[in-house]
C-alpha cells in the first residue's frame, strides 16, 4: 500500500498525472456539479503548471498536487493526523517548489506529509517522525486498479450512476486515456444532462472526447 514509508508503488510522473486526470474525469462524469466532487484537475493552473485536488468534506482530509513538465509535488493534510510539522516534512524540499508549497492556497489548507519528484524523477518525502498520518488511505486510490476507484465511487456516489452499477471495461478504458464518448459516459451515468458542461470539464481537465 502506497505511503509516505513506502512510496515504491507510487506511479512515475506520467503516469500518475495520467491517472489523476482519469479519476477526475469519472468524477466529473458521475457528478456534474463541481463542488460535490471529490477529484478534480485543472490543466492550467498557471504557465507549465497543472494542479490536482482532493477534497474530503466529511473527515477533512485533502490533497494537493501541482504538475510540471517533468516535475511533481504532493501536498497531503489530515485533519485526524496532524502528527508532522511542516517544516519537517518539507525538509529538502527543492527550491522550485516552494511557491507552490508556502503559498495559497496550500498554506490555508495545512501540510501533514509531502512527497516530490527530485532530478532523477524519483519520489522523494521530508523529515517524516510518525508515519501515523493517513497517507495510505489517502493514496489508496492510485493503486492503478480500475476496480479501487468502482468500489470507492460506488459508496460516495451512491444514487449518482446508473442502477447496473459502473462499467469496469470503460473505468478501464478511461485508466486507460481513450477518448472519452457519448456512449462511454451513458454507460455509467444514467443521464448527462448538460454536454456543453462536461464538455467545458474535459477540457479543463486536457482528457480527449468524441462526442459527434
Amino acid at each position: 500500500m502506497i505511503s509516505t514509508k513506502d512510496f515504491s508503488l507510487l506511479p512515475n510522473k506520467q503516469n500518475f498525472q495520467n491517472l489523476c486526470k482519469a479519476i477526475s474525469v469519472l468524477d466529473a462524469i458521475i457528478c456534474p456539479q463541481w463542488e460535490f466532487r471529490f477529484y478534480s484537475y485543472n490543466c492550467k493552473w498557471g504557465e507549465g503548471e497543472e494542479f490536482f485536488e482532493m477534497r474530503n468534506e466529511d473527515d477533512g482530509d485533502l490533497l494537493n498536487i501541482l504538475f510540471l513538465k517533468d516535475k511533481c509535488v504532493i501536498n497531503g493534510f489530515s485533519y485526524q493526523y496532524q502528527n508532522n510539522k511542516k517544516s519537517e516534512v518539507t525538509k529538502n524540499l527543492p527550491e522550485i517548489y516552494n511557491e507552490f508549497i508556502f503559498g495559497e492556497p496550500v498554506t490555508s489548507n495545512g501540510t501533514t506529509f509531502c512527497l516530490w519528484t527530485n532530478e532523477s524523477g524519483n519520489w522523494e518525502v521530508g523529515n517524516i517522525l510518525n508515519y501515523n498520518d493517513n497517507s495510505s488511505e489517502i493514496f489508496e486510490i492510485f493503486d492503478g486498479n480500475p476496480q479501487t476507484y468502482i468500489d470507492w465511487a460506488s459508496e460516495y456516489f451512491e444514487g449518482y450512476y446508473k442502477e447496473t452499477g459502473i462499467p469496469l471495461d470503460i473505468v478501464t478504458q478511461i485508466y486507460e486515456g481513450k477518448p472519452l464518448t457519448k456512449e462511454m459516459a451513458l454507460s455509467i451515468a444514467e443521464e448527462v444532462r448538460d454536454w456543453k458542461l462536461l464538455e467545458e470539464d474535459l477540457k479543463e481537465i486536457n482528457y480527449p472526447y468524441n462526442f459527434e
